[in-house]
């Protein structure tokens, strides 16, 4: 965990952050907002997700996929045991480790967090794997064995879920952050 602090630039110390102690105390209710956003944004996603995923088994697995937009998208349950693609089925354990780790990884960082879209980045990864993680623990065949529940169907793409888009969605914002030079707490780095 140590190492994610160290890659996403997350400072222990004020000075490290390039701020006196005395800017601190005013900079600490913003970052309570930010932590705020951050389970604000991981909540509503997660919802979203559990919802999307509650009506699906209950309407439309085992029935014929729905087309959305002709063959191009369709609406098509399926259970993933694996990752994107289906690869990696007899890992499921392992993704539910990763998944696991994710979040306190997250968790952990949200301390420190003083920017408003890391807070939104990070909301949508936390609230994505929490969904999948869900599904992994709960679902069939057994605890660390679920297989996640997969629904939108683009046509030679992979079968994907919300908890899966609001994981790349926040993957994107990430990188697009890190290119910009703006960490976690704030700082705007340039290299």
């Amino acid at each position: 965990m140590a190492e994610a602090e160290r890659i996403i630039g997350t400072p222990d110390t004020p000075e490290a952050a390039g701020t006196e102690p005395e800017q601190e105390q005013t900079a600490r209710p913003r970052g309570k907002r930010r932590i705020a956003v951050l389970f604000t944004v991981a909540a509503f996603a997660y919802a979203l997700d559990l919802v999307s995923k509650m009506i699906v088994v209950a309407r439309l697995e085992h029935h014929e996929p729905i087309e959305i937009i002709g063959d191009w998208l369709k609406l098509e349950a399926i259970r993933n045991a694996g990752a994107a693609f289906g690869f990696g089925e007899a890992f499921t354990v392992i993704f539910t480790v990763i998944a696991a780790a994710v979040i306190v990884v997250i968790a952990r960082l949200a301390r420190k967090l003083h920017s408003l879209p890391w807070a939104i980045a990070l909301g949508l990864l936390l609230g994505g794997a929490l969904g999948n993680l869900t599904d992994r623990l709960f679902r069939s065949p057994g605890v660390f064995e679920g297989a996640v529940v997969d629904f939108i169907a683009p046509k030679h793409f992979a079968v994907f879920n919300l908890a899966d888009s609001a994981i790349v969605c926040g993957g994107i914002l990430i990188v697009l952050l890190s290119f910009k030079g703006l960490d976690p707490d704030g700082t705007v780095h340039k290299d």
